[in-house]
């Protein structure tokens, strides 16, 4: 009997799998072949990668758009680490009941819709255009800084603060050490796999962003990979291999980084300190 809910068991996690799964083989094997072959539903890998890639280059600024995407995702990725760590460290620390009002506020700030947001922050951008034009609409300031930071992030970082051992700390307080050099000399250290964790995560929501760079993006230089690959599939008559193509290479970066960082992103979500 328990070698039949074993079996039972496993082949359910291989279903599981085979599900979760069979979107990226289709991606992949629909960019081998043609925009015909894609909507009759070809499972067979093609042989027109390169002529898929070739038509890619020629109807799309690729390189401008991945280093755009490249560009948005890294600034965001450090300041939010750097802000939302800082804020983590600071609520958990040094608590007391007007800093858990103050973050209990912030969590509620996570039941509001970005969706809700955009008008009264393109209308702030649009303002700030005409006398600040580095950080106004059509720049990537403009699609940064809303997103530098999140609730969810600073909850993170103090969830995971939590179990940090404050013996630590004293004793680099003890050593002559002032707050800021306890806190990226002493916290930033043990904390790495939490900062890995995070890091993925913004990393991969900048990354995939659309509606707001949608929004705030005008013009075409300026465009980030999901911008382009959504230009491509508007067409008339849109070839689903290019487009197949197109999101082959915006998926890979973040895999790969996902890939190499995966230990850690699991260590960190368990909020394990080492």
């Amino acid at each position: 009997m328990h070698k039949v809910q074993q079996a039972a068991g496993y082949l359910f996690l291989i279903a599981v799998s085979v599900v979760s799964v069979f979107p990226f083989l289709w991606m992949i094997v629909s960019a081998t072949n043609k925009s015909l072959d894609v909507t009759k539903g070809t499972l067979l890998p093609g042989s027109h990668f390169a002529e898929n890639l070739q038509h890619l280059l020629e109807q799309a600024d690729m390189g401008r758009a991945l280093m755009n995407s490249a560009e948005i995702s890294i600034i965001t990725t450090v300041l939010s680490l750097v802000i939302a760590s800082l804020a983590g460290y600071g609520f958990e620390i040094y608590r007391s009941k007007a800093k858990d009002i103050v973050f209990n506020i912030l969590l509620l700030s996570m039941m509001i819709p970005f969706a809700s947001l955009m008008v009264p922050l393109y209308r702030m951008f649009a303002s700030v255009s005409q006398t600040f034009p580095v950080i106004g609409i059509d720049t990537f300031a403009a699609v940064i800084l809303p997103t530098v930071t999140t609730a969810f992030l600073i909850f993170f970082f103090r969830q995971s603060t939590k179990m940090f051992p404050r013996d630590i700390l004293e004793a680099g307080r003890i050593d002559g050490l002032s707050e800021i050099g306890v806190f990226f000399r002493i916290y930033v250290p043990t904390m790495k796999t939490t900062y890995a964790a995070a890091a993925i995560i913004t990393f991969m929501a900048s990354w995939n962003s659309y509606l707001w760079p949608l929004v705030a993006l005008q013009s075409p230089e300026n465009q980030t990979l999901p911008l382009l690959i959504s230009n491509l599939g508007s067409s008339y008559s849109p070839d689903y291999g290019v487009i197949m193509t197109a999101i082959v290479i915006a998926t890979l970066p973040a895999a790969i980084l996902f890939f190499i960082m995966q230990k850690h992103f699991v260590a960190g979500m368990l909020g394990s300190v080492k």
